[in-house]
């Protein structure tokens, strides 16, 4: 490889620079994804670690070179423990992109028809209700915290399930493709309290939360006012009609999917014209 230029003892080629770059902007990921956490400060700590790390290899400092390395062994795992939440966040985001899910199979048109249908008929009667659609990641966690049941999607399972008197109405459901995994589940709560000047109920909060933290879109009747909304990526649409939501969880469910092949085509349409020129 070309030698580029040289600082000391350092001789800095072309790849050294393009691998510099890749490392700088995986940390500058990293650091966006867990700003403003405690965990950031970790990170920095980390970081002073990892350059202390390199300095003393390249000075051949033995006995500090020893010493870090006894931090660089089990740096991995404390990384882990540390950093969950701040990982588990960042693969979400990586969930969320539309090359991911493009590869995602589903029945969008028959899961929105479904899920409509029975959001409808809830809110005429007043049943309060919270589903879970997943998209692209599982929420495994979610899932384990209610009744698994894994059964096949259909109104008449959403309406039994979130009759008052059920003993499963209270919690929500959890949908992942056609098939409703689990019901009774506890979702986290988002620090939202209030909408447009007016109080959020525990229900509504909910079905926010697990948008915040999940690839998914949380369908909420409410049980006072027989309202349907919708929360995705940690935002809130209330006032929602049957065609509305249908239409709304049709188009969120393979906007991206049509995006990214509409790009791929584009792309493909371009370098055809450049070699007909």
């Amino acid at each position: 490889m070309i030698e580029v230029f040289k600082i000391g003892f350092l001789s800095v080629t072309l790849l050294d620079i393009v691998d510099i770059l890749f490392v700088t902007l995986v940390f500058y990921k990293v650091y966006n994804v867990i700003r403003g956490t405690i965990a950031s400060q970790i990170f920095y700590g980390l970081i002073l670690v990892l350059i202390l790390s390199f300095l003393t290899q390249a000075a051949n400092f033995k006995a500090l070179g020893w010493l870090l390395k006894l931090l660089s062994d089990i740096w991995v795992i404390a990384f882990v423990i540390l950093f969950q939440p701040e990982i588990r966040r960042l693969l979400v985001h990586l969930g969320r992109n539309p090359f991911v899910r493009m590869f995602i199979n589903k029945n969008e048109t028959n899961i929105a028809d479904i899920i409509s249908e029975a959001a409808f008929e809830l809110a005429q009667h007043q049943h309060g209700a919270l589903m879970v659609v997943v998209r692209s990641v599982g929420i495994r966690g979610v899932v384990e915290s209610g009744e698994i049941i894994n059964a096949k999607l259909s109104k008449n399972l959403l309406l039994s399930i979130f009759f008052p008197r059920s003993a499963l109405h209270d919690g929500a459901v959890i949908i992942n493709n056609d098939i409703v995994e689990a019901v009774r589940c506890t979702l986290p709560l988002s620090i939202e309290t209030t909408k447009d000047g007016l109080p959020l109920g525990m229900r509504h909060r909910a079905g926010i939360g697990i948008s915040e933290q999940a690839d998914v879109i949380s369908v909420i009747v409410s049980e006072e006012t027989g309202g349907i909304s919708v929360a995705e990526n940690g935002k809130l649409k209330t006032g929602l009609s049957k065609e509305g939501l249908r239409y709304y969880l049709a188009n969120a469910m393979r906007t991206s999917k049509r995006n990214v092949f509409s790009t791929i085509a584009r792309g493909f349409k371009k370098i055809f014209q450049q070699k007909k020129t």
